[in-house]
């Protein structure tokens, strides 16, 4: 059996370097605002309370897949979710090798339902696309 990083941090491999190299460090949308004052004040604070890695790969498919405010936040809150069950699942199992495969490839499950739920079928086609890619280059570089 051969490990299963969990969905977020298999995409955040692949696509944050892109992201990189076009959004400089800073830039926001230059689209006009729809939301309330509390209703961004709101997403602020999840948008900080979000690891690292859940927001920039939020930011990357935002950008990649076009996604809505909605699913912005949504996709966001699943990555954050799917990263702390994994950060869980291995301080917990750090000992039992296989009982941790089986429980991140439970969590990328999990994710993959989720995301499918969120995005349109369009969107989750260019998804898995782009993972199947990433995932390819992994592979690639790991045969190296």
């Amino acid at each position: 059996m051969t490990l299963r990083t969990p969905f977020a941090l298999v995409l955040a491999a692949g696509l944050l370097g892109s992201a990189c190299a076009r959004r400089p460090a800073g830039a926001t949308s230059t689209a006009a605002p729809t939301k309330s004052g509390r209703e961004v004040k709101a997403e602020a604070k999840a948008v900080a309370a979000a690891p690292p890695a859940a927001r920039d790969l939020t930011d990357v498919l935002t950008e990649q897949l076009s996604l809505t405010d909605e699913q912005r936040s949504s996709v966001r809150q699943i990555f954050t979710s799917t990263l702390k069950q994994a950060q869980q699942a291995q301080e917990r199992l750090k000992s039992n090798r296989p009982a941790l495969l089986a429980e991140l490839k439970s969590i990328n499950a999990s994710s993959d339902r989720e995301l499918q739920q969120v995005l349109s079928p369009e969107q989750y086609q260019q998804l898995k696309a782009k993972q199947k890619q990433v995932q390819e280059q992994m592979r690639a570089r790991k045969a190296q």
